[in-house]
């Protein structure tokens, strides 16, 4: 997809290139804001939204009713503090595609799928101690 150049949606990438803890909207728009005061949260939601449209950076859904975003749009899991809400990269080499399976007993088409790990990160799990 072509699409004309934008500098507002350059920063918001480039911002969410720098974080790994998967920032809401409203994260981006604070921070963004930052080095570009005139910018909108409504520009910021749109950008947000049409760079995940495209596949430039991913929406991720963690079941708290917030959407997060990353950058990293390679395909990885995430792990979910159960007590601070952080969402983390979790780095699995051995974990494999539950598609084959899956497809086994559906007969539609399934594209992708989203496996999440809960529990507590290590910041929270040492607070316990």
């Amino acid at each position: 997809m072509t699409m004309k150049y934008s500098r507002q949606r350059e920063m918001i990438k480039e911002f969410l290139k720098t974080r790994k803890d998967h920032p809401t909207a409203d994260t981006v728009y604070m921070n963004v804001r930052k080095t570009y005061p005139s910018i909108s949260l409504g520009t910021v939601y749109r950008n947000l939204q049409l760079l995940s449209d495209i596949g430039e950076i991913q929406k991720v859904n963690v079941g708290d009713g917030i959407e997060h975003f990353d950058a990293d749009i390679r395909e990885h899991y995430h792990f979910i503090c159960r007590r601070c809400g952080a969402v983390l990269d979790l780095d699995v080499r051995k974990m494999r595609s539950l598609i084959p399976d899956a497809s086994e007993f559906f007969r539609g088409k399934i594209e992708g799928q989203a496996t999440y790990f809960y529990g507590y990160c290590p910041d929270c799990l040492f607070d316990e101690e």
